[in-house]
């Protein structure tokens, strides 16, 4: 197997930006595209010059499909990842991986009957300040991590929600800045600081009247390592600051990463204003490091296409756990757990008190 042969379920703003990764990652290389609208996902092929298909099993069957990425709206992440499993394809999945916990558990479950890879996209964590933290964890430097904050300070206007029908519905997109913003900084925290014990939050829509779902949560978590974490996510600041994730140690020890500034990053329509740095860093010893860490981030910025690099990154990734038969990076589980801050978060807002994760 030289070449894992990929198809897009999904026609969207961010599948081309899939299409295009596709064609930079090593190992790997796009051949169709499935979906339900004939008009939209023809133009998408004809653009690609790969195939169209209704399904995924039509895929697998006339295109030798051996992967997908799946780029649909939320609420369909569950339902394509089984089609594409019955089919006998490994996945990848845009994130939120799915809408509740259970649906992800259902993944899970399919993925290990089918024996196939199932990861989910978290392309921050291939950062190199991101990797960073991960490797002074690792190793020890921060000693347990003990606090985790994570905000984001964005914004989202109204040609954003209107530029897609299911945005900004309940029933469609299946929440607001929770679902579908903060998930890539859930997922560092949890990737720092391991799983979710207990959840108190709060969320609210505070300046965005012509959508159903909250724009602001807040929230306070406990860790199953005891550690305990601060969350503040918001699109309601214009027009769009930064997000962040800081972890702090129990040796006293910090360490950070702004994974966005500026404008916020949106498929489609805008690039990645400004490159993703460490911003905190107190490791004794190392404190001297931070700006040169700074230096070489922003020289590596400016050397690559930040909207898909990453992306290309964890696809190979995928691809090399699909040739190895080990597990990628970003397993379902890691993906589960982002689903469970994020239903957490919602459970609590609603019933006014402290949700528990035995």
């Amino acid at each position: 197997m030289e070449t894992i042969r990929f198809g897009l379920v999904g026609y969207g703003k961010v599948a081309h930006l899939h299409a295009q990764a596709l064609t930079e990652a090593l190992g790997a290389t796009l051949v169709s595209v499935c979906g339900r609208n004939d008009e939209r996902r023809d133009a998408f092929a004809a653009a690609w010059h790969i195939a169209s298909r209704k399904d995924v099993a039509q895929m697998a069957a006339m295109d030798q499909v051996d992967a997908v990425i799946i780029s649909t709206p939320h609420p369909r992440h569950h339902d394509d990842a089984l089609e594409a499993f019955a089919a006998g394809c490994h996945v990848l999945v845009e994130k939120p991986m799915a809408l509740t916990e259970a649906e992800c558990t259902d993944m899970i479950v399919a993925a290990d009957k089918a024996d196939k890879v199932l990861s989910v996209i978290s392309q921050r964590r291939w950062y190199p300040s991101t990797m960073r933290i991960r490797e002074a964890i690792d190793s020890g430097k921060l000693g347990k991590p003990a606090i985790g904050m994570a905000t984001i300070l964005g914004w989202r206007d109204e040609d954003y929600y209107a530029s897609d029908p299911w945005r900004g519905k309940w029933e469609t997109e299946g929440g607001g800045v929770c679902i579908n913003q903060a998930p890539h900084q859930f997922d560092l925290l949890h990737w720092f600081m391991g799983p979710v014990a207990r959840i108190q939050a709060e969320w609210d829509n505070v300046n965005h009247p012509y959508i159903e779902v909250e724009d602001t949560a807040v929230a306070t978590v406990r860790f199953k390592n005891g550690g305990m974490g601060s969350i503040l996510v918001s699109n309601s600041q214009k027009p769009g600051i930064y997000a962040k994730v800081h972890i702090h140690g129990s040796s006293g020890a910090s360490a950070g990463v702004q994974t966005d500034g500026g404008a916020m990053f949106i498929a489609g329509r805008s690039g990645v204003a400004e490159p993703p740095v460490n911003d905190l860093w107190t490791i004794p010893g190392e404190e001297s490091l931070l700006a040169k860490f700074k230096e070489a981030d922003e020289k590596f910025f400016n050397g690559i296409d930040a909207t898909t690099y990453f992306f290309a990154r964890q696809i190979e990734d995928v691809v090399r756990a699909i040739k190895e038969n080990s597990k990628p990076l970003v397993t379902g589980e890691d993906g589960r757990e982002t689903v469970r801050i994020i239903e957490g978060i919602y459970r609590s807002g609603r019933r006014g008190e402290a949700v528990s994760f035995p």
